[in-house]
């Protein structure tokens, strides 16, 4: 075990951790419940019987803010992918499109595409990483054309057991991804714990956050979208959602030129 990379490790996770929780209460903060109606499906959640206020409010902020934390953490996950390479083999973060990490390894190239988790892609967006891994192959032989490449899609969690590999580039993923950019086995374990640095203090500024959100947004629903008798209104909810938007008339001025 790198001991030595452990503790650069530990050090990196505990300074930088709360920049995920932090970007977590902005994300909150940011959000209105009339974007959140827009966002997503009402007709799923009539048919889940929903008929509280509080209830719909808290379904529709746990399935927004479920979403968000994901991409959030995995851009921060980018970010200690960058520093473990930086650190082990002189990583550097690519100006390449498409492409997150550059380093070189055992007299190979490495172009690394850091993605969360296994299952990110559909057909479109496979195919132009796959078209980024090929310009960033093509650029990069224009001045190094004696070094070999080896271009990676690399996944901080999940296991791919089938294994991926085709003409343009190959999929890592979890204890695989991590060994790749570290030469540690181990790292993909060993970066578990300092995860949880201060995390019950973070997670109660959150959810004193989100609390707070909550009951902001269920006042809001209760006179926006509930009748006088406090039933939900899903002729206006689902309006607002899927009604055809008519454009807006440019107002005439009414002012006679001089």
């Amino acid at each position: 075990m790198n001991t030595v990379l452990i503790k650069k490790v530990t050090e990196y996770v505990e300074n930088h951790v709360g920049e995920f929780h932090a970007s977590r209460i902005a994300k909150l903060q940011a959000i209105n419940l009339k974007d959140l109606l827009i966002r997503k499906n009402p007709y799923m959640y009539k048919a889940k019987n929903i008929v509280t206020a509080g209830s719909m409010v808290e379904s529709l902020a746990a399935a927004y803010m479920s979403s968000a934390e994901e991409s959030i953490f995995g851009n921060w996950l980018e970010g200690l992918a960058k520093f473990v390479s930086e650190e082990v083999y002189g990583g550097y973060k690519s100006s390449a499109t498409g492409v997150d990490i550059e380093f070189d390894k055992e007299g190979v190239h490495y172009f690394v595409s850091v993605k969360s988790g296994p299952s990110w892609s559909n057909s479109q967006s496979m195919g132009k990483l796959k078209r980024d891994f090929i310009q960033a192959v093509k650029i990069f032989n224009t001045s190094r054309k004696a070094v070999p490449t080896r271009c990676i899609e690399g996944c901080c969690y999940g296991n791919d057991n089938k294994g991926y590999f085709d003409s343009t580039h190959e999929k890592y993923c979890g204890e695989k991804f991590w060994t790749l950019i570290s030469g540690e086995p181990t790292l993909f374990v060993d970066i578990v714990e300092p995860l949880g640095f201060k995390a019950k203090e973070k997670n109660d500024e959150y959810y004193a956050e989100y609390g707070r959100m909550i009951n902001k947004f269920t006042q809001e629903f209760i006179e926006e979208y509930c009748d006088n008798d406090g039933n939900i209104n899903w002729d206006k909810i689902v309006r607002l959602n899927a009604a055809i938007k008519q454009p807006q008339q440019k107002k005439v001025s009414t002012k006679k030129k001089k």
